[in-house]
C-alpha cells in the first residue's frame, strides 16, 4: 500500500549534484524522486512531501511553489551528524477540486505513519494541515496538535474551509480524535478575544508570543506533546523572514524558530510535521526559503536526539516525586537519561482506552516547585478536566 502513494507525486525539478570534497552535504542522505528515479519509502524514517496548493490562501498567491525553492537550499546544507534514512517523495499534484487535493494528503500520511514513517510537509497554505490530520482517524488514536503560528486560524465561515479558519474543520470534525490543541506564538492584537475565551473553555492551550519570546524553552514541553506540529511562517518576523503573505513587523527570531523544529524532532511522540504559507515570490533573496530548509535541519536533527524517554510505558527507571496538595496528590517523573519532567494526571484504565497515552503530561522543573508551593500546574489542570 505505501508505494500506491507514488501515484499522487510528480518529482521534484531540482538538481543535486552529489559531494566531491569529503564534506557530506544534507542533500546526499536523501534519496530523491527525480526524472529519473522513484525510489520507495518503506524503511526510510522521514519522508520530506511538497504540496503544491494555495486555494486555500488567496493572500498569499505563489505559495504552491515554495517546496521546491526550499529544497534548493536544504539538499545544500552540511549533512546531520547522525544520518538518517531520508526520502524526498516529491511534489503532491494539486488535484481537480482542493478537497481531491486534501485527499491525497490524508492518504499519504496514513500509510507513512501507518509503517513508522515521520511525513515532513512543505506547503502549500497551512489549510493543508486539515489533510495531515485527517489521517489519523483510520489510525484510531487521538490526538494532539500543535500549531505555531501569529494568529488563531477560527472563525469566518465554517462551511468553506480556509488557511484562515482550517481549525473549525478540525476541531468540529466527527468523530471527534483531537485531545489537545496548543498554538505558540499568536499575537494578542490579531487575535479575537471571543476565540480566546472559546479556547479556555475547551481546555487548549495559547501561548502568547510574549510569554515565550526570550524564554523558548518553555515551549519545550508544549511541542513534546504534540502528535502534529503546523508551523505558518507567518510566526516568523517580517524583518527575518519576508517570504510570507501573513508576515508583519513581530514575531519568533529566525534562531528561535529553528530552536523550536528542533524540540518538536525530539518529541517521542510527535509522527508528522509541517512548514507552510512560505512564499517564493516574496523572497527574492531567498532568505525564507533559506530559513525554511534551515528549520527542516533542525527538525531532522532532533529526530536523530531522540531518547526514547517516553514514560508510558515503563516507569520504574524515572525518578518519581509525589506532592501533596488540598485536593490531590501531583506525581511527577523525572527522566534519568534527559532531566525531562512529566505529571501524571490520575486516569481510570479501562474507562476510556483511547486517552490512555494522554495522562502523562510533559512539563517542567517550574511546574513541579509550583505544585510545591501549593499552586496547581495549568497543564495538569485542563488535562484533567479533558480526562474526566
Amino acid at each position: 500500500m505505501m508505494e500506491g502513494i507514488l501515484d499522487f507525486f510528480e518529482p521534484t525539478d531540482i538538481d543535486f549534484t552529489p559531494s566531491e570534497n569529503g564534506v557530506r552535504k544534507l542533500g546526499d542522505s536523501i534519496r530523491i524522486h527525480s526524472r529519473n528515479s522513484m525510489p520507495s519509502p518503506i524503511g526510510t524514517r522521514i519522508a520530506i512531501i511538497g504540496v503544491k496548493e494555495e486555494r486555500g490562501t488567496p493572500n498569499n498567491e505563489g505559495c504552491e511553489n515554495g517546496a521546491d525553492a526550499v529544497r534548493k537550499y536544504l539538499y545544500e546544507l552540511t549533512d546531520i551528524d547522525t544520518p538518517l534514512e531520508i526520502i524526498d517523495l516529491g511534489n503532491i499534484k494539486a488535484g481537480d477540486r482542493i478537497s481531491d487535493t486534501y485527499a491525497a494528503l490524508r492518504t499519504t500520511c496514513r500509510e507513512l505513519i501507518a509503517g513508522n514513517v515521520i511525513p515532513v510537509i512543505i506547503g502549500g497554505g497551512q489549510d493543508l494541515t486539515y489533510g495531515n490530520y485527517a489521517a489519523y482517524e483510520s489510525l484510531e488514536q487521538t490526538v494532539n496538535l500543535v500549531t505555531v503560528d501569529s494568529r488563531l486560524d477560527f472563525g469566518g465561515d465554517p462551511n468553506h474551509m480556509m488557511a484562515d479558519n482550517f481549525l473549525n474543520q478540525i476541531v468540529m470534525h466527527q468523530p471527534n480524535y483531537l485531545f489537545n490543541y496548543s498554538n505558540i506564538g499568536h499575537q494578542r492584537y490579531l487575535t479575537d478575544k471571543d476565540v480566546v475565551e472559546l479556547m479556555d473553555k475547551m481546555f487548549f492551550d495559547l501561548h502568547r508570543l510574549g510569554e515565550v519570546n526570550g524564554k523558548i524553552t518553555d515551549a519545550e514541553p508544549v511541542l513534546r506533546n504534540a502528535d502534529i506540529v503546523s508551523i505558518d511562517m507567518s510566526a516568523v518576523r517580517g524583518s527575518d523572514s519576508p517570504g510570507c503573505g501573513g508576515a508583519g513587523p513581530n514575531g519568533f527570531y529566525a534562531e528561535d524558530m529553528c530552536q523550536l523544529c528542533r524540540y518538536a524532532g525530539m518529541s517521542d511522540k510527535l509522527t508528522s510535521f509541517g512548514i507552510y504559507e512560505y512564499n517564493p515570490f516574496l523572497d527574492p533573496r531567498g532568505f525564507s526559503a533559506h530559513l525554511v530548509a534551515q528549520m527542516l535541519w533542525h527538525f531532522i536533527e532532533g529526530v536523530t536526539l531522540r531518547k526514547g524517554d517516553y514514560p508510558i510505558a515503563n516507569k520504574e527507571t524515572y525518578v518519581r516525586y509525589i506532592v501533596p496538595m488540598s485536593d490531590h496528590e501531583l506525581v511527577f517523573y523525572k527522566s534519568p537519561l534527559t532531566d525531562r519532567w512529566w505529571m501524571d494526571v490520575p486516569y481510570v484504565s479501562g474507562s476510556s482506552t483511547k486517552y490512555q497515552r494522554h495522562h502523562l503530561v510533559p512539563c517542567t522543573y517550574e511546574d513541579y516547585q509550583s505544585a510545591t508551593n501549593e499552586e496547581m500546574p495549568d497543564r495538569w489542570w485542563k488535562t484533567f478536566q479533558k480526562l474526566g
